[in-house]
């Protein structure tokens, strides 16, 4: 979701390691009281038929549950084409899981050969009379949440803020006071819902702000906000991003991550809080800050190479932390060069540094690397590395840096 509160194009990226599917992220809601539809998880075809039977619904939709989005459009390599089906016979869902659990499903959003279907969730299909779009999200502006909404739902948000900024409808809330009942029915109404549908809307709205304070949650995305000819209000698809910093307290949350579709080095990285992401060039990056990382990937790009990952160390770096990213690095085949890029406000450069001696001595590194060291201590980091013997580059910024670890891959 872009920062529609600012006009400004900026992507709210939730933390990679913490992936919710679908059916997790529905009971969290339904948990806290928010209507969502009725639905099942299934692992297997004959759960899933019990599972439609027990609905007795009037029409049942069938999802594959996997992270990546654009599940309607994909295609199974059972043969299968379509992770989301409607149905109104029971038996149809028992013959529809069986080509989708234990199968591959390719979407533009998985890898080439498509994520496997362990789970899918059987759930009451629900006709929408009207959908609107809703959001809590936490916003810097006015250093706390505030609540988003538009009558135009089902769509992309941003499209409706450039296109009909009137119609996205922003309200503050007060940390200490919460959402008031003012406040909510408001809302309602500046969404379009009318007579007994506008308070059954602001109950729903009151309910999922109660959700985002008890959930550390730092945006809950609900898009479409709809309604039904039966004259409900139903939240039927969500976003929710979490504070990292709060998995202390929310441990039950975090337990739920679905680590499943990750590469493995990205969950042995998450090991030693690292955050990896696999990218196709051959040029390795080792930093410290998100910020840092792609920085450091497009200058590598610029100067005419390609950045093998993207490899976060973070703040509070140790340096056995330094020697297991190291450790990662060189185990990727793929990588000719490592290029180190620390900016030192809260992390020791010496502490980097050692790291990278004692790693390279003992997993005798064998390709070339070079080191970009700025800020705390950087005079002793320096020290360190031209002291142990080791034939390490240095550059005296990002640009020198990129232009060696480029030019000691083409000179391989």
């Amino acid at each position: 979701m872009q920062d529609i509160l600012s006009g400004q194009a900026v992507q709210l990226t939730p933390r990679r390691w913490l992936n919710l599917q679908e059916y997790q992220s529905k009971k969290i809601m339904a948990d806290h009281g928010v209507t969502v539809q009725r639905f099942f998880v299934a692992d297997s075809a004959n759960d899933a038929l019990e599972a439609a039977q027990r609905l007795k619904a009037k029409e049942i939709v069938l999802k594959a549950q996997i992270l990546a989005g654009g599940r309607g459009k994909g295609i199974f390599n059972s043969g299968l084409k379509g992770g989301v089906h409607l149905t109104k016979d029971p038996k149809t869902v028992e013959q529809l899981a069986k080509q989708m659990i234990g199968y591959n499903l390719s979407t533009k959003q998985t890898p080439k050969d498509g994520v496997t279907v362990k789970k899918v969730m059987v759930a009451e299909a629900l006709d929408i009379s009207r959908e609107t779009y809703f959001a809590i999200l936490m916003d810097r502006a006015c250093n706390g949440p505030v609540m988003v909404g538009s009558p135009q739902g089902g769509v992309d948000i941003e499209e409706v803020a450039v296109t009909s900024p009137e119609l996205i409808f922003k309200e503050e809330i007060d940390i200490f006071e919460g959402v008031k009942d003012r406040q909510a029915l408001q809302m309602a109404k500046n969404l379009g819902f009318q007579g007994a549908l506008q308070q059954q809307a602001a109950d729903q709205i009151k309910k999922l702000y109660n959700l985002f304070l008890k959930i550390d949650a730092t945006q809950v995305e609900v898009n479409p906000f709809g309604e039904t000819p039966e004259g409900q209000v139903v939240c039927f698809d969500a976003k929710i991003n979490f504070d990292d910093n709060a998995e202390f307290r929310q441990k039950e949350i975090f337990a739920m991550d679905d680590k499943s579709e990750n590469e493995p080095i990205e969950n042995e990285a998450a090991k030693y809080d690292l955050k990896y992401i696999g990218l196709d060039g051959n040029i390795a990056c080792f930093v410290n800050g998100a910020g840092l990382a792609m920085a450091t990937c497009d200058i590598i790009s610029l100067n005419g190479g390609k950045p093998a990952n993207f490899l976060d160390l973070g703040g509070g770096v140790k340096e056995a932390q330094v020697y297991q990213a190291f450790k990662l690095l060189t185990a990727d085949p793929k990588v000719e060069a490592i290029l180190v890029n620390i900016f030192g406000g809260i992390v020791n450069c010496a502490i980097i540094a050692n790291g990278i001696t004692k790693a390279c001595q003992e997993l005798e590194l064998k390709v070339p690397l070079v080191v970009r060291l700025e800020g705390t201590n950087v005079q002793e980091a320096q020290r360190i590395l031209s002291e142990s013997g080791l034939p390490i580059t240095s550059a005296n910024d990002l640009e020198d840096a990129a232009k060696k670890a480029v030019a000691s891959v083409a000179r391989k």
